[in-house]
């Protein structure tokens, strides 16, 4: 493993918020947000849809059992002022908030969890969130008809939830998800879909198709004081060079950028200091297969890889600095990432050792399975190959189409690929992708087995104190960096421009787009139309 002083020495991420914290928030004002993945909401059914363009209507309106703390970088409880967990760590006994009320003015209870879960479950609703309550106990006997209720849900009383899951472990990073939304037992589902009904800071109000949802303080939100708003546009907006226009016209509040646009913005001294940056939980790496490359099977080898390639040289100058540098698997963002690890430093003489050692002093040749894309597809291969042939090994390109690129490396027909992966936020199951037990086709792209960490990362899974779960994973991703079975090139820097007025943005490093609204505020510099 590697170390480093400090983290802030690679990235002051999401440093332009606590230049506000001396501020005084302001009640008041409308909030002009853009919906930058797509040109319409495909659906006002938050549990209809995985997609992030729903995302930002659910935030508003709507809250689920757990949500996310972008600053302490875990779930915590959203719905329930307490928990109560088992001493085998799989019951959770949970304390609703009594003052949570929903739109139509109806009291939460357990009831409306127990109902929306159902709906969830059901198989032939066929809603995206329902692999997110397979941890549940009798969440599939309940989908497949083979049961009338969900036996892992119990209603004590109103205020008191049970819920009982298949295995140890912390159901926050299941039940925080937006498609898991708690709905009101009471109000159709059919009404959804048209006119929503959340717990939310803010409440309904319209939806212009293809230009915007507009959404309006909610007075009776459970949390005191919020939101700051009065008022919310979410406006749908998918062209980065329409966003571009609108931002520098001040016609709205937050843009998400492109590498091109950080440039731009980097380079404006107007704007260059309202940019809110964090590494987000995606790894872009090249995965080395130890069944199909002999030299593979060697740590030295991999290791090698990772000294020869000079990251933050292909970091600068391809990916224009919209990136930061890996680490290891987990990124910065999670909960169990070492702080005091450093990145393989670039040093090809290290690497030539490390290759005579292992044997393959005359070098080895590879390809590499990839697609165009230009952050993490052939440019970065063709850029690394002066840099691999340096120490004697050769690497070839071998283009693919991005929609085959998904099952090509779960059927294992590969030497080597570059991809992106999801690596968050619960590092239990993105660190299973190392796990000899994990299959191929799931995530264990690289066929990489060894018992050591197996034994760590087993350990992890049976740990029931969170704290000493953490550290066993901790210590996984350490291993795992100094075995290297891929490259570790970089982490998606996600980066939103701001105007100078809008206060109380998070660096949420599950998706950087999703803001909490009820905690934002303008400033009375913002232009009248925003007052």
């Amino acid at each position: 493993m590697f170390k480093t002083l400090s983290l802030a020495a690679v990235l002051s991420l999401g440093t332009a918020t606590l230049a506000w914290s001396a501020d005084e928030p302001r009640h008041g004002g409308t909030f002009n947000f853009t919906a930058p993945y797509g040109s319409a909401f495909s659906t006002l059914d938050t549990h209809s849809s995985p997609n992030i363009q729903e995302q930002f209507l659910t935030y508003a309106i709507h809250r689920s059992l757990y949500s996310w703390d972008s600053n302490a970088n875990k779930p915590v409880l959203e719905l329930a002022d307490s928990v109560d967990v088992s001493d085998d760590g799989t019951t959770y006994t949970y304390h609703l908030k009594k003052n949570a009320v929903f739109h139509n003015g109806k009291p939460l209870t357990a009831d409306d969890f127990i109902f929306t879960y159902e709906r969830l479950a059901t198989a032939s609703n066929a809603l995206s969130g329902a692999s997110y309550l397979s941890i549940i106990k009798g969440v599939e006997e309940f989908g497949s008809g083979a049961a009338t209720e969900i036996s892992g849900l119990k209603k004590i009383d109103d205020n008191t939830l049970e819920v009982t899951l298949n295995a140890a472990g912390n159901p926050g990073f299941n039940l925080m998800e937006a498609t898991t939304a708690i709905y009101p037992s009471d109000v159709p589902l059919e009404q959804q879909a048209i006119n929503p009904v959340g717990l939310g800071a803010f409440k309904f109000k319209e939806h212009i198709p293809g230009s915007q949802i507009v959404v309006e303080r909610f007075d009776d939100y459970y949390e005191e004081g919020r939101p700051y708003l009065d008022r919310v546009n979410i406006i749908v907006m998918a062209e980065g060079s329409a966003r571009d226009v609108a931002f520098r016209n001040k016609e709205i509040d937050v843009s998400i950028l492109g590498p091109v646009q950080y440039s731009a913005y980097q380079a404006d001294p107007e704007l260059k200091d309202n940019l809110l940056e964090v590494a987000e939980t995606f790894t872009r790496n090249i995965g080395f297969s130890q069944t199909q490359v002999e030299a593979f099977k060697d740590k030295r080898v991999r290791q090698a890889i990772n000294y020869a390639i000079n990251s933050d040289l292909i970091i600068e100058r391809l990916v224009k600095g919209k990136a930061v540098r890996a680490t290891s698997w987990l990124p910065l963002g999670s909960p169990a990432f070492d702080s005091e690890a450093e990145p393989y430093p670039y040093d090809p003489e290290k690497a030539k050792e490390l290759l005579k050692e292992a044997g393959y002093e005359d070098g080895f040749e590879f390809e590499v399975t990839a697609t165009p894309n230009e952050s993490w597809g052939v440019p970065i291969v063709e850029a690394i190959l002066p840099m691999l042939a340096e120490v004697g090994v050769t690497v070839r390109p071998r283009p693919i189409e991005s929609a085959a690129l998904g099952s090509t490396i779960q059927s294992g027909n590969f030497q080597a690929y570059i991809w992106s992966n999801l690596t968050g936020p619960d590092p239990l199951t993105v660190m299973r992708c190392f796990w000899s037990q994990t299959p191929q086709s799931a995530c264990n792209y690289t066929a990489y087995s060894n018992p050591e960490y197996d034994k760590i990362y087993e350990a992890a899974r049976a740990e029931r104190d969170p704290d000493k779960q953490l550290e066993l994973l901790k210590q996984a991703n350490n291993f795992i960096q100094e075995e290297a079975p891929i490259w570790f090139f970089n982490y998606n820097k996600a980066v939103m421009a701001h105007q100078p007025w809008v206060h109380g943005l998070v660096p949420n490093a599950t998706e950087l787009a999703l803001q909490p609204y009820d905690d934002i505020w303008i400033d009375d510099t913002a232009p009248e139309s925003r007052k």
